[in-house]
């Protein structure tokens, strides 16, 4: 499975389960954690747990289980580390303080 399929499937899932300003980030060459990073928003502890089943399920479909997850919807942080694509799922004030997008915002998205 590619990098790029992953992704795709990532951001379908998370579109599909009405995930809010879904970003993508390739950070191929700039992380030694990943290549590429996800984030989006859900609207409350119920969403965010909607959008990480959904990416879960999707995932598993094409053959990619995670290697570990961490947060939990109360926390407004979920994580989910897929070794080469990081989702990040998000209440809209955790995102805003942990601005992810400012740490990011050189490298080139996915299309």
């Amino acid at each position: 499975m590619t990098l790029e399929e992953q992704v795709k499937t990532v951001v379908q899932a998370l579109t599909d389960k009405k995930g809010e300003d879904v970003r993508t980030y390739d950070v191929r060459g700039v992380s030694g954690l990943c290549d590429a990073f996800v984030v989006a928003t859900g609207t409350a502890a119920p969403h965010l747990k909607g959008l990480e089943t959904g990416v879960r399920k999707a995932m598993k479909e094409i053959g990619v289980e995670p290697f570990r997850t961490s947060g939990d919807p109360e926390s407004g942080w979920m994580v989910v580390d897929y070794i080469d694509v990081v989702l990040h799922v998000f209440s809209p004030e955790a995102r805003a303080y942990y601005a992810l997008e400012k740490l990011w915002q050189n490298v080139p998205s996915f299309q």
